[in-house]
């Protein structure tokens, strides 16, 4: 049964002891149960963020979703659109017959490899079975969802020597309209940020191109929910029913559009056919596995590095050209971007364009709108202007 107060293993870090959550104001328990293991403070805060966001996207585009979590942003979300071939091969579904919204955690998991080693995972509709076999081989400290088959449950509990993360979260929990945070002693308060962006913040269209397709909104609003329970300053790119690339946590804008259409191009590049193609060794972790493909992909590499690097292959990898890469990435295209507040110069517009995107949103009101409409016009864009700030803090 949920409980009034739950004691927690340590705070943010394991000095900070004792720590605890309780239930709030007005609240006749906790809104989730645990079902299996020990939860930590920031497995809840991820935990917490995380299934707002996936309710948030059940309601709005009415299909399942899912979200990893890593240190209370996002490193992925989705809705379950179903996969190519491609993104099948890239995201290693194996022969794992997938169900809606295991598709859509594999769409999550596998926009940001690498950043969701060690996730909290998110799921609107009760866990089948095809969706708990996907986390059973995924590194992964927990999930949290409205429900759990029975043999999927069975799964889960065994999964991390029986200590994996289950939480159930009462679906129709709504918290207090005003909510309150303390720091160092002070207590601020505030009306909690329930809008829910939908279609209506796409109105506004400030570009001589203008058509907006069934796509793009979904898209956008994928992005818009995303930068919603993301660290501010932050800058989401969505394709095909996902997030591609997240900047999280920056204080200027334009590095928050560098760092996620930088992630939006690694996740392309992840599909190019050299890449679907290396030989990597059969015996590699998941985790192992991707890692050697991201440092294909970006780094420079020592030649102590190199020959450490080498041994995740049974043939050495060609790398691609940085000529290769431009020519691979030319090839996205309908791109969509979300941002939690105005862009104020048109350098993040410049450097979007290089990702492919060609759908944008975002707060409007700067002083240089006009600047940056223009910019999004040279490259044949649809920008609209939601008039809505998204920080989140």
């Amino acid at each position: 049964m949920n409980s009034f107060d739950l004691p927690l293993r340590y705070g943010v870090n394991p000095h900070q002891t004792p720590a605890r959550v309780l239930r709030g104001e007005g609240s006749n328990a906790l809104p989730f149960t645990v079902l299996n293991g020990a939860p930590g403070y920031i497995n809840l805060l991820d935990a917490l963020n995380a299934w707002q966001l996936v309710k948030e996207l059940r309601e709005t585009l009415e299909l399942p979703a899912a979200a990893s979590f890593k240190h209370v942003s996002p490193a992925g979300a989705a809705v379950g659109v179903p996969l190519s071939d491609q993104l099948h091969q890239a995201y290693a579904v194996g022969k794992i017959d997938l169900s809606p919204l295991a598709t859509a955690y594999a769409r999550a998991r596998g926009g940001d490899s690498v950043s969701s080693f060690g996730d909290m995972a998110a799921l609107s509709d009760v866990v089948d079975v095809p969706t708990a076999r996907l986390l059973r081989r995924e590194v992964s400290d927990g999930v949290i969802a409205p429900g759990y088959e029975p043999e999927a449950l069975k799964m889960l509990r065994r999964k991390k020597g029986g200590g994996y993360l289950v939480l159930q979260i009462d679906p129709d929990y709504a918290p207090p309209l005003l909510e309150r945070r303390e720091v160092f002693g002070v207590t601020f308060e505030q009306r909690r940020n329930d809008r829910i962006p939908g279609p209506e913040l796409l109105q506004e269209i400030v570009t001589t191109e203008t058509e907006l397709p069934a796509t793009a909104v979904r898209d956008l609003l994928v992005a818009t929910l995303a930068v919603k329970y993301t660290q501010s300053n932050s800058v989401c790119l969505a394709y095909d029913g996902q997030v591609i690339g997240l900047g999280a946590g920056q204080q200027s804008r334009i590095h928050c559009t560098r760092l996620a259409s930088d992630k939006a191009d690694l996740w392309y590049l992840r599909q190019h056919p050299s890449v679907l193609g290396l030989a990597l060794r059969p015996k590699l972790s998941r985790a192992e596995r991707n890692n050697a493909i991201d440092r294909c992909l970006l780094e420079e590499l020592t030649q102590a590095e190199t020959e450490a690097w080498l041994e995740a292959f049974t043939t050495p990898p060609v790398r691609l050209t940085a000529d290769e890469k431009r020519q691979w990435l030319n090839t996205l295209e309908n791109v969509a971007l979300s941002s939690d507040a105005y862009f104020p110069f048109r350098d993040n517009v410049d450097r979007a364009s290089r990702s492919g995107v060609r759908y944008v949103v975002q707060t409007g009101g700067s002083n240089r709108d006009d600047e940056v409409i223009d910019a999004a016009n040279e490259y044949g864009m649809v920008m609209a202007f939601a008039n809505l700030r998204l920080f989140h803090h």
